[in-house]
């Protein structure tokens, strides 16, 4: 009997040992977040789930930006990060570079349960055009190469559904650099039009900006819009630890619940939007599969061209 309680005391004393086995290796936990607004505002909003994730995991946590798309899926390829936000086609682009050697477990779910967003083209609202016809021979914008919303969505679309390719529709097509920037440029006139994203009509990137004092309300105007994309998964490199992975995915998924206050910041909650987002829910790859594949078809044409 003594033998057995002995045992068992020193199998108790293990476990919190054991629990904590991951946490040897990765004392650092570096997130990466997209290009898709100004880095002072990304890092901002960022905040409060860097904090909360820091506090929750009991190890330091660090946010990483880039430049552009390219550069966060390059730091998870080189395994310099160890998850990341991505969009769609950005994390159908990682799961290429890698060979698979990524995997998605959550994504943003909204009030209504509904798990997706749209690519819009906008135009300013004064300059006359209304539709993707009459941008015909004008500078449209794309946001950056490994954008879904923002050049995969609606380049593949205008192809596929509206029956005509960009370099020959559009007189110049050229890339923004980040969704902010080409509804700016729109603004300002360097681009007649831009491809750009939102949730609903009151929530997405221009509708942000308004809010933010970055342009004017009642400048910018929608004149296309694609049917529902899948939201981007919170994306792990597989090499990492099964139960790291789902501890901090379980952190993740608490935020909402645990800090309503930083999730608002984060989400970029208005009272305006009918359908905010509300938290998250668990995906895996299949339901990004047609993402790569559609990536693919666009590499084809472009090589085509």
């Amino acid at each position: 009997m003594r033998f057995f309680t002995t045992t068992a005391i020193l199998a108790a004393m293990a476990a919190p040992v054991l629990a904590e086995g991951w946490k040897d290796d990765y004392q650092v936990i570096k997130f990466g977040i997209l290009s898709g607004e100004n880095e002072q505002d990304r890092l901002m909003r960022n905040e409060p789930l860097r904090v909360y994730l820091e506090d929750k995991l009991g190890v330091e946590v660090e946010i990483f930006t880039a430049g552009n798309y390219d550069g966060v899926i390059q730091a998870m390829a080189a395994d310099q990060i160890e998850v990341a936000r991505f969009g769609s086609s950005s994390y159908a682009a990682v799961y290429t570079a890698t060979d698979g050697g990524v995997r998605p477990t959550l994504t943003a779910i909204a009030q209504d349960g509904s798990t997706g967003y749209y690519s819009i083209v906008v135009t300013r609202c004064d300059s006359g055009i209304t539709s993707l016809e009459d941008a015909k021979g004008k500078v449209h914008a794309f946001a950056d190469p490994d954008s879904t919303s923002g050049y995969a969505v609606p380049y593949f679309n205008m192809i596929e559904r509206e029956g005509f390719k960009p370099e020959d529709h559009f007189g110049t097509v050229t890339f923004s650099g980040s969704h902010e920037a080409g509804v700016q440029g729109v603004v300002n006139g360097t681009f007649d039009t831009a491809s750009t994203y939102q949730d609903n009509d009151a929530a997405g990137v221009y509708q942000r900006m308004v809010d933010k004092g970055m342009i004017d309300e009642g400048v910018i105007c929608k004149i296309w819009e694609s049917p529902e994309i899948t939201s981007g998964p919170w994306t792990f490199r597989t090499n990492l630890p099964d139960e790291m992975i789902e501890e901090v995915t379980a952190a993740i998924e608490s935020f909402p619940q645990d800090d309503p206050e930083g999730y608002a910041l984060y989400s970029s909650f208005s009272e305006d939007d009918p359908n905010p987002e509300a938290g998250f829910t668990r995906v895996d790859h299949d339901r990004y599969q047609w993402i790569v594949d559609m990536r693919a078809w666009i590499k084809q044409q472009r090589r085509g061209s």
